[in-house]
């Protein structure tokens, strides 16, 4: 059996991050536990300090098919290339393999156009063998690619 998967990103402002992805993967932050109106709630409940509220949050697929990722606050800055990046794969190459090169390569430049309006910035473009990449930056600088 296949085990379940969490991404988690490193980040100065969690809540900030976690809301950009949210809207850029169509997800959502997560929801506090059963039994809790709020994350306030659960966290007061748990005897949280106030000052450590802020220190994480979490996004979740609707659906429930996609893998939770989980934003945690760092103290260093962002330095170097990420290790591991995620890929939006806004082509729809895999779901709809009869459509044309123009047109998967305009479902990319639209959902870049998207994402720069949701904060996110340009980096550069690539194509390979007919297939565009624009590797973008969240708004901590977080490489990724809509592919």
């Amino acid at each position: 059996m296949a085990l379940s998967i969490q991404v988690v990103i490193d980040c100065a402002d969690p809540d900030k991050v976690a809301h950009f992805w949210a809207d850029a993967l169509h997800y959502k932050i997560q929801d506090p536990p059963t039994g809790y109106d709020s994350w306030e709630a659960f966290l007061q409940a748990h005897h949280v300090p106030e000052d450590q509220w802020t220190r994480a949050s979490a996004i979740v697929d609707p659906a429930g098919k996609g893998p939770r990722i989980f934003f945690q606050r760092v103290p260093e800055a962002k330095t170097v290339k990420n290790r591991v990046h995620l890929d939006i794969n806004a082509s729809q190459l895999a779901t709809d393999p009869a459509a044309s090169q123009a047109e998967r390569q305009q479902r990319i430049i639209t959902e870049a156009g998207r994402l720069t309006e949701l904060g996110a910035r340009e980096l550069y473009r690539m194509e390979e063998f007919g297939n565009l990449c624009i590797t973008m930056a969240d708004p901590e600088n977080n490489e990724f690619c809509v592919q």
